[in-house]
């Protein structure tokens, strides 16, 4: 089990819940629109968020940022992105990070390395250190004759060992690579030989419709494994998609809470009802039935979504709650029991409405 980090309010390692992360693609100089985008991502359920810093005015701009969202209530850590300029990485300290991502290897000499982690020491603030397979050193490139998953681990290795050989460690480290297999091998030698806290994800892992299929596939096998402590989705597409798909592999692996689990067959030539259309309308009808079930601390329930009369009536039976279709029409079933037969265009409500009336108005 990894050592605990606390990055701001929120701890991992240790055995704690994997955190989520995503970063801020916006502006890094526009107060507004950072503050805005950070506030849309903490409310979908980011655990924490990291901001690139790449000059003065950025690093002052992290610190209002930092404050305007404090200010409001949103307390959730920023970790600042540092990349070539140490001195980035002391300002964005001053400012208030509760977290700074550096490579040593692009940061400088280690007199330069030693004045960040000396900063970082004073405040208490972590500091991960990141190696992608696209900045592997080339001494490292040599020696494996290219890109490995050896020479991944051991560049992250010796790169903690930098900072380590500093007195310091308060540490959390990452290895990224787009390649999920040579990703998954990489860590599965780190792994054996640190115990600090492990960020995973695949890099650069594409578009929303591929990139959520090379990281379920990427990320899902290390967390099976036992491996990570904080991760990232990374998609070419709005951060709070990161968010949202995260959450949704952590659900899957049963490694966050969930109130809904809702079940929905992939239809056949038996159907005769707009399944898809219904699932995905009483999907987003159940967003709110959730996010209450959570803050309520309830019992999650289980709904099913079904098309047609072969296998649905059992499956709706063996949920909580579920509608199998007919033809233009379907039937509610609660804990087991036909509650009613309705017309195709009133399955989403009728359904919503015997769950809420179920659950909650009692």
């Amino acid at each position: 089990m990894s050592k605990i980090v606390k990055i701001g309010k929120v701890n991992i390692g240790g055995g704690n819940p994997i955190a989520v992360q995503s970063m801020a693609n916006v502006d890094p100089h526009d107060d507004y629109l950072l503050v805005s985008q950070v506030k849309r991502l903490a409310d979908a359920g980011c655990d924490i968020m990291r901001l690139t810093v790449p000059d003065k005015e950025a690093a002052e701009v992290f610190g209002r940022v930092k404050r305007e969202l404090m200010t409001e209530g949103y307390d959730i850590p920023l970790v600042a992105d540092i990349h070539f300029d140490h001195r980035l990485a002391i300002e964005a300290i001053a400012q208030g990070a509760d977290k700074i991502r550096i490579n040593p290897g692009n940061i400088g000499s280690t007199d330069k390395v030693r004045e960040v982690v000396k900063a970082a020491a004073e405040r208490k603030v972590p500091i991960r250190v990141g190696v992608n397979s696209g900045s592997l050193e080339k001494h490292l490139i040599e020696k494996y004759h290219g890109v490995t998953a050896e020479g991944l681990a051991e560049s992250a290795l010796d790169n903690l060992r930098i900072i380590e050989d500093l007195g310091y460690d308060e540490l959390v480290v990452s290895i990224k690579s787009s390649n999920v297999k040579m990703n998954y091998d990489a860590h599965l030698i780190l792994k054996e030989k640190t115990e600090h806290p492990i960020h995973i994800g695949i890099t650069e892992a594409g578009t929303l419709k591929r990139g959520q299929v090379k990281s379920a596939i990427g990320i899902g096998a290390l967390l099976l494994n036992g491996i990570g402590d904080t991760l990232r989705v990374s998609l070419t597409a709005d951060p709070i998609e990161e968010v949202y798909y995260a959450r949704e592999i952590l659900r899957t692996l049963g490694l966050r809470p969930s109130a809904v689990d809702l079940v929905s067959c992939p239809t056949c030539g038996r159907t005769k009802v707009d399944l898809e259309r219904l699932a995905d309308e009483i999907e987003k009808g159940l967003e709110g039935i959730e996010k209450r079930l959570l803050e309520e601390g309830r019992l999650g329930i289980k709904v099913a979504v079904m098309g047609c009369a072969v296998n649905g009536p059992g499956e709706a039976r063996e949920a909580d709650f579920g509608v199998a279709g007919g033809q233009g029409e379907g039937l509610i079933f609660s804990k087991g029991e036909i509650i009613k037969k309705v017309s195709e265009d009133r399955i989403v409500s009728e359904l919503l409405e015997v769950i809420n009336n179920s659950i909650f108005d009692r």
